[in-house]
């Protein structure tokens, strides 16, 4: 029986294991930018954690999830770039709190969902035995009216469906009323009121994540980094924004691009089909950048797609203002025009949006920080506060 031949391990995987077997006075030679960067002694310290975490001996495989370094005792992910002569210039190790790889799931769309639930409110209005059960009905499709529009991110779907589904949603809610006249009064006074006070929670929650601050303002505002249309995923409070929990990214926004018709993508999920995908990202503030990455390959954004381990931020571009450090992440490969240590001015094209590091779909990434603290994001040209859910228009 012939057995074919292994694939060829990419010279990443060749230099890492040359470099973690290597004695460790040998290892800031094999890598010296990485040694240069973080310290000798801190590089080491990385090193025999990770010993530590996988057992020895090791071997450093390629796998759909990034490269593995594998050991008696376990696994670690790894991200690694090496030049020609195989020197190690860039390595990334997955944390010591391990974090299962992460696979993209086929899931019922988000639109679908909410017509659902939507339509099913709606019944129960058409249905309703008494004016009681009539308003309770009412209230509970309120709720759940707050909970897409205010927790949730509708404008992700596309324009003339969804507010097809809006009015339609109003007009058979409204219609239902036409019963009212024939109902008797009924019961279930305390179902009304307790809709009632869950619904004024819901609005109070949501306008407060809205309009939530850190009070940790920018020295100075930034101007906004896209043009055209962008959709707010990520932002606000606690509530809509998964930054909140880590304290440099608390401020973070992350958008999404909106086609001509409120589309973010043509229908496949192909790269180049996201609106977002290969838009010009302009410097939002004058800095000198102290980061900068292009070269990370994008992810891929195919449902049931599993993405490689990367550093978090993909590629980016990282801008010192003199008071503040702006960050802008997930870049596409190859796409930056700036250069660690360049100057750069506000409007100054330094790249495009990609799908790079810790991402799902196309997006940008921004946020500033001042020591180590997430400050809130201010522009010259987008008025109020960004938040998920809000829409921004933009034009050069």
């Amino acid at each position: 029986m012939a057995f074919e031949p292994s694939p060829p391990r990419p010279p990443e995987a060749e230099a890492l294991l040359r470099f973690l077997t290597a004695a460790p006075e040998e290892r800031p030679r094999l890598a010296p930018s990485v040694a240069d960067a973080v310290g000798a002694d801190t590089l080491e310290r990385i090193v025999q954690a990770t010993l530590a975490r996988t057992g020895r001996p090791v071997t450093v495989t390629d796998s759909p999830d990034g490269l593995l370094v594998t050991g008696e005792e376990g696994q670690v992910r790894v991200w690694a770039r090496a030049a020609p002569d195989g020197e190690l210039i860039a390595l990334y190790l997955e944390g010591a709190r391990h974090t299962p790889p992460r696979r993209r799931r086929l899931r019922l769309p988000y639109g679908l969902l909410a017509l659902l639930l939507t339509l099913w409110n709606v019944v129960a209005l058409w249905t309703a035995p008494d004016r009681t059960a009539w308003f309770t009905g009412l209230t509970v499709l309120a709720v759940c009216c707050v909970l897409a529009e205010g927790l949730g991110a509708p404008a992700r779907q596309p324009r003339l469906p969804r507010r097809t589904v809006e009015a339609g949603v109003v007009v058979a809610a409204l219609g239902s009323a036409f019963r009212l006249p024939g109902l008797p009064s009924g019961g279930g006074v305390l179902g009304l009121a307790g809709g009632g006070v869950l619904l004024v929670a819901l609005v109070v929650l949501v306008a407060v994540a809205r309009m939530y601050s850190w009070r940790a303002p920018l020295s100075q505002p930034l101007r906004f980094p896209l043009e055209g249309e962008w959709y707010v995923v990520q932002g606000g409070g606690r509530p809509l924004n998964h930054h909140a929990r880590i304290p440099e990214q608390r401020g973070a926004v992350d958008l999404v691009g909106l086609g001509r018709y409120g589309t973010r993508t043509r229908g496949d999920h192909e790269l180049t089909a996201f609106a977002a995908y290969g838009r010009a990202v302009r410097a939002p503030c004058d800095g000198l950048v102290v980061s900068a990455e292009g070269s990370i390959e994008d992810q891929d954004a195919r449902p049931g797609g599993r993405a490689r381990y990367q550093p978090p931020y993909g590629n980016h571009v990282f801008v010192d203002t003199g008071r503040e450090i702006v960050k802008l992440a997930h870049l596409r490969a190859g796409s930056l025009t700036v250069s660690l240590g360049e100057t750069v001015r506000v409007g100054q094209l330094i790249g495009e949006t990609g799908n790079s590091g810790n991402t799902s779909e196309p997006h940008l990434h921004l946020h500033a920080e001042r020591d180590g603290v997430g400050l809130d994001l201010r522009f010259t040209d987008v008025p109020g506060r960004l938040y998920r859910g809000r829409a921004i228009r933009t034009f050069p």
